[in-house]
């Protein structure tokens, strides 16, 4: 059974968990600009944790495909506030999802329990920073930059090289000094992959279980979800769900969201027929 530990603070993963996106920019693909406020995302973070968020996970820079690089400045002003915002008023899992050692190291100062990094701490001083830190780190797979990561993806075998790629960083985190407790692993659906990628990864989730950590998948409103049935941005829910327990049967202990309540309850079913099996 996997569990994290941050400071004093332990979250279970014996089942999964949500995890709930916060968007502070104004152009993330599926609800940029909605949160950018101050106002208006503090007050996300208030509703996602009343439906049921176990981890709120604060972003400031979109790493959708296309997307432009925020600086460091910009991107510490839109998140340090929600942060402190979020640390004084809930207790709640806070992780905070950006590649900058800088923003890292004062997000944790403002209460940030987790480090969620899409370029698996391969930034210039990224590994030795959330070494020091000493929190949990999820590590991702990305193949190529947000600006580019879609051109044209090719894999001899997805599973095997998205298998191979966080390997090879859990070894480097291990080196840096950092502890196995404190990893977590994303194969990172839509960075990099096709949609046939993304749905084979899902099929064989359980192969990333090999490297015994545990694994946060999101794949909440994306294109291999609206690409697949042909839906907009808004009307993704239903195979955003679907997806999302396909990911918790297959072993996944994070689900990372933006629909919390609907989540929480399909979540929710599904724990109580799988307890239901061995009364």
């Amino acid at each position: 059974m996997f569990e994290l530990k941050s400071g004093d603070k332990t979250l279970s993963l014996a089942s999964p968990i949500v995890m709930a996106i916060i968007n502070v920019t104004p152009d993330s693909f599926s609800d940029g600009g909605q949160h950018h406020s101050f106002e208006k995302a503090c007050a996300q973070v208030d509703k996602v944790i009343s439906q049921g968020a176990a981890i709120v996970d604060i972003g400031g820079e979109s790493t959708r495909p296309g997307a432009a690089s925020v600086s460091e400045e910009e991107e510490l002003a839109r998140v340090i506030p929600v942060i402190e915002y979020t640390a004084k008023n809930h207790d709640v899992w806070i992780s905070i999802d950006t590649s900058k050692p800088q923003v890292m190291e004062q997000a944790v100062a403002a209460g940030a329990h987790i480090i969620n990094d899409v370029r698996a701490l391969q930034e210039p001083g990224a590994l030795a920073m959330a070494a020091m830190l000493d929190v949990p780190v999820c590590l991702m797979h990305m193949q190529g930059q947000p600006q580019d990561m879609q051109d044209s993806p090719e894999y001899d075998n997805v599973i095997q090289q998205v298998n191979d790629f966080l390997s090879l960083r859990v070894d480097y985190c291990l080196a840096a000094g950092m502890s196995r407790e404190n990893i977590i692993l994303d194969p990172g659906f839509g960075f990099g992959k096709t949609l046939e990628h993304n749905y084979q990864l899902l099929a064989k989730l359980p192969e990333l279980h090999s490297l015994h950590f545990p694994v946060l998948v999101g794949l909440s409103r994306k294109s291999m979800i609206g690409d697949l049935l042909q839906r907009d941005i808004n009307n993704r829910l239903a195979g955003s769900l679907a997806g999302a327990m396909i990911a918790a049967q297959q072993g996944a202990q994070i689900l990372r969201v933006h629909d919390v309540e609907e989540t929480v309850d399909a979540l929710t079913v599904m724990s109580a027929t799988m307890a239901s099996l061995h009364n």
